[in-house]
């Protein structure tokens, strides 16, 4: 005997306002957390990885040319 067919609604996705950013932390601060979460493999850090943040422009710089940054062997 075959099984009944179902047929279901496409769930309804409420689509809620970005919330702004509120509250504003010490890189100091949140880097040793972050980097805990990230080596203990919490898997609630992985719901934030596609969020952004802000930081000033001459930390992005200093990142972009780390990011290239190769030791010499």
């Amino acid at each position: 005997m075959a099984a009944p067919f179902r047929v279901y609604s496409e769930p309804i996705h409420n689509e809620e306002p970005i919330a702004e950013p509120t509250v504003h932390v010490r890189l100091g601060d949140l880097l040793p957390l972050v980097a805990q979460a990230f080596r203990g493999n919490y898997l609630w850090l992985h719901d934030f990885l596609d969020d952004e943040v802000a930081i000033t422009s001459d930390l992005y710089d200093v990142l972009q040319t780390f990011r290239c940054y190769r030791p010499s062997a």
